[in-house]
């Protein structure tokens, strides 16, 4: 079986993008659109995957786990890939797919589709095409009186007739990896832009009697291509309504789905309801019948069964089990939160482990603790866990109460089943079923308005 080679074009300068970063970096729901088609190369069966780099080449690199190859110069397309030559090398008979790196909605059925067709017909080169109701700014297919591929001719260089045709190239093509590098070596840049085509190279073949196909897929929308921040926006779209699809066919209820915005490698169980206005970005996996929003952000964290978030924002960490949090939490990273606790209004958590069946209702913070099972902390408990120069942890055993506004001054323990009076400030550890009080003495002092009067 011929090797599958993927060579992915990334060296453009995208200027349209009016952008300092590369063009193939931004990103479409947390992932750049360069990585969108590396890992659909990946899922189409490829053995090897390159990217032609140009503006920004270091940052790419640092941006990707592929070779890379530099296109010093910008001389067009086919430049480009003859700028990838020793990745061409090797095994004559490979395919060698030629992508964009621009265009994040390409899916693996299609460009698999393609290599079956080139292969089944034993092509030196596949074109891939779809028709578009205006095809302005594309290269069009000219076909022969037979229907088979001809040439393709860019916009700027067709003449009125061409220009009526709606058959278009999408830049996608299957080689044969000898037939490739033979015809590179043939381009001419006898054109409107002075540009050597990649574009061109079906054509050459097809003049030397080389077997050339065409491969066209009514699927105009994934060959859109991104070189605004408008057509960001456009493909954003596309990929939130295709995931969000995706969810709801396999049994999430999603309230509104264009209010809602998964990324790609989010996991969600079945039963689950994501209301309106909720991010849930890379990295979350949420369990079964949970319900999750309105207005929640979610990162990298894991959620367990039937766990309710209810306008809160939590990150890198986890919840088990049946626990509720929000409205209003604030999960921060390296967190885990047991089953059935409860995180309620206005209380924030960082850094910490709590117990199951805990519970902190409202106006609390929780950093750098370790609290046991079954503790109840009052409204306005605060960990204090910061003295200027460093960060000291508080542990607080099982069973305990931690009454109304009270300071745990790190580093600091609670013990099991000991309790702490309202209002205190604790600086020494409570032994085990001790009750914690640390306040001044109450003092009234009678008449004090008509003397201050």
């Amino acid at each position: 079986m011929a090797k599958n080679k993927f060579l992915i074009l990334a060296a453009g300068n995208g200027t349209r993008m009016k952008s300092s970063k590369s063009k193939v970096l931004h990103t479409v729901l947390g992932k750049t659109l360069l990585g969108y088609v590396i890992d659909m190369a990946k899922d189409a069966g490829a053995d090897e995957v390159a990217v032609v780099v140009g503006k920004n080449a270091d940052e790419i690199k640092a941006m990707t786990d592929v070779p890379t190859y530099l296109q010093a110069e910008q001389l067009g397309s086919g430049h480009a890939v003859a700028s990838a030559a020793a990745f061409l090398e090797g095994d004559d008979d490979a395919n060698v797919v030629v992508l964009c790196g621009d265009t994040p909605l390409l899916t693996a059925e299609t460009i698999h589709a393609l290599m079956e067709q080139h292969e089944l017909e034993k092509n030196d080169a596949t074109v891939m095409t779809t028709v578009l109701t205006n095809p302005t700014g594309y290269g069009r297919i000219i076909r022969d009186n037979v229907g088979r591929f001809l040439r393709n001719v860019e916009q700027r260089d067709a003449n009125p007739a061409e220009q009526k045709i709606r058959e278009i190239n999408t830049g996608v093509y299957c080689f044969r990896a000898e037939a490739l590098r033979e015809s590179l070596s043939k381009l001419q840049n006898n054109n409107a832009q002075g540009e050597y085509y990649l574009t061109d190279v079906p054509g050459i073949l097809r003049q030397n009697g080389s077997p050339v196909g065409i491969r066209q897929t009514d699927s105009f929308e994934e060959f859109l291509g991104v070189n605004t921040k408008l057509q960001l926006s456009e493909a954003a779209a596309v990929m939130q309504k295709r995931i969000n699809d995706r969810h709801m066919l396999n049994g999430v209820i999603i309230a509104d789905p264009r209010a809602t915005y998964i990324y790609p490698d989010v996991e969600i169980g079945a039963d689950t309801v994501i209301l309106p206005g909720c991010m849930i970005e890379n990295g979350t996996r949420i369990g079964a019948e949970c319900e999750i929003g309105p207005q929640t952000r979610l990162v990298n964290m894991t959620v367990g069964d039937r766990v309710v978030v209810q306008n809160s924002v939590a990150m890198d960490s986890r919840i088990g089990d049946d626990s509720v949090v929000g409205p209003f939490a604030y999960i921060r990273p390296h967190s885990d939160i047991g089953a059935h606790v409860k995180v309620g209004d206005f209380v924030e958590v960082k850094n910490a482990k709590i117990g199951d069946g805990t519970k902190a209702s409202h106006l609390t913070y929780i950093g750098d603790a370790d609290v046991g099972a079954n503790v109840n902390f009052g409204c306005g408990v605060v960990t204090v866990n910061y003295d200027g120069k460093t960060k000291a942890r508080t542990a607080v055993g099982d069973n305990a109460f931690v009454g109304c506004n009270t300071n745990l001054i790190a580093p600091v323990s609670v013990g099991k089943d000991a309790y702490i009076a309202a209002g205190s400030t604790i600086t020494e550890d409570v032994p085990a079923k001790n009750l914690g009080i640390a306040r001044a003495r109450q003092v009234n002092r009678g008449d004090w308005k008509d003397k201050r009067d």
